[in-house]
């Protein structure tokens, strides 16, 4: 499929440069239609019938399915959140934190994961540390960085895979392995990497991976997921608990959790909204694979980086080529990073400030044009005459 048949699928692309695909991307029509059939499905055979009861298992199955053939993990291993953050809270949580233990955090994670830490330090006085990863966007070594800062206490590692501040990617494998020799188990906050990277999770060893369907799938919003490898199920405790995730006998006494990670599945959700996430996952295998769709991620996140490093008020954050699709870069000229963004959506140019550090941040997918890109830039170099 070419790629300008591909982007008449995304009604949102029709009329703008959109570049926040780390934030939402844009739902494509099979998806939205999908959504819709679903929803009428679920009214036609009665919102709560045998019939749909029966559907929705089905759904959910199929949909735990598409998502592990992404993750190259089996179907077990995968629990049906709503985002990311509520899968990042599931592992947090879920852990039997003993007062001491410690908890080492990167500098570079989303306020909401933070917050999250902040909370379990205060409730189980354990010791939480920051490891300065930020530094190493241009120089250093990510994991030399993580090893010196791990304790004998450490019981969990939570860091992003591709960072969603600079788009730093962090070799996974390799971090995990460090901590696995002392017992320290990996969270990730996958945001930025699912969609994006070509992923094996059982090889790279990780323990938990939160991800989400509306950035880099383009899925509706509302759906992700958490993986828990194999190893790391026993030890972590369902926290929030409803009937998915528990098993009961004829008689609705409760046996226990089910098998897998479905015991960390609450109750009811939007399930529709599962027929368009899989829609979503097919749409991009119509363009090509996932290691040719992380290819064209990095052809043209180089060259807006690039483009963007040839004009003199403004300077990239990476001093190479970036290594994904997020490219955060500053102005030197003094300008407010918001008054930039915001003049750049008045001409219909979607970007989106970070605060820490204080930069903008423009993200390229594998459909996006070079025409977009030169927009884009061009835009920029207007605001700074």
């Amino acid at each position: 499929m070419t790629k300008d048949n591909h982007r008449q699928q995304f009604p949102a692309l029709a009329n703008k440069a959109y570049f926040n695909y780390g934030g939402q991307g844009p739902l494509p029509e099979p998806a939205l239609d999908a959504i819709y059939q679903a929803y009428k499905r679920v009214q036609l055979g009665g919102p709560f019938s045998g019939e749909v009861g029966a559907w929705v298992v089905q759904e959910a199955m199929l949909t735990r399915r598409a998502i592990a053939s992404e993750l190259t993990v089996p179907p077990e291993t995968i629990a049906l959140t709503e985002d990311v953050t509520v899968g990042c809270n599931i592992a947090l949580w879920g852990i039997d934190w003993k007062a001491g233990d410690h908890l080492l955090l990167s500098d570079c994670e989303h306020p909401g994961i933070v917050a999250s830490v902040m909370e379990l330090q205060r409730r189980f006085k354990i010791e939480v540390s920051i490891c300065p990863l930020a530094a190493t966007l241009n120089e250093g070594d990510p994991v030399a960085v993580i090893a010196d800062n791990l304790r004998p206490n450490t019981r969990l590692l939570v860091i992003s895979h591709i960072l969603w501040n600079t788009g730093q990617v962090l070799p996974l494998a390799e971090i995990v392995k460090v901590c696995h020799q002392t017992k320290v188990k990996v969270l990730v906050d996958a945001a930025q990497s699912v969609g994006v990277l070509p992923l094996n999770l059982i090889e790279s060893g990780v323990d938990f991976y939160a991800f989400t369907g509306h950035k880099w799938w383009c899925g509706p919003e509302g759906l992700g997921g958490l993986y828990v490898s194999a190893e790391a199920l026993a030890d972590l405790h369902p926290v929030f608990i409803g009937w998915r995730g528990i098993v009961t006998d004829a008689n609705a006494k409760v046996l226990g959790w089910k098998s897998g990670s479905q015991r960390y599945e609450i109750a009811t959700s939007a399930y529709p909204l599962y027929a368009g996430l899989r829609s979503a996952i097919a749409l991009q295998h119509e363009w090509g694979t996932i290691e040719e769709r992380y290819a064209e991620i990095c052809r043209l996140s180089k060259y807006l980086w690039q483009r963007l490093s040839e004009l003199p008020d403004v300077e990239c954050l990476r001093k190479s080529a970036p290594e994904a699709g997020l490219v955060s870069f500053r102005l030197t000229n003094g300008m407010p990073h918001k008054k930039l963004v915001d003049l750049l959506e008045k001409q219909g140019i979607m970007v989106r400030t970070i605060l820490n550090p204080d930069c903008v941040r423009a993200c390229v997918h594998y459909f996006t044009t070079k025409a977009e890109i030169d927009k884009l830039v061009g835009a920029i170099a207007n605001q700074l005459v």
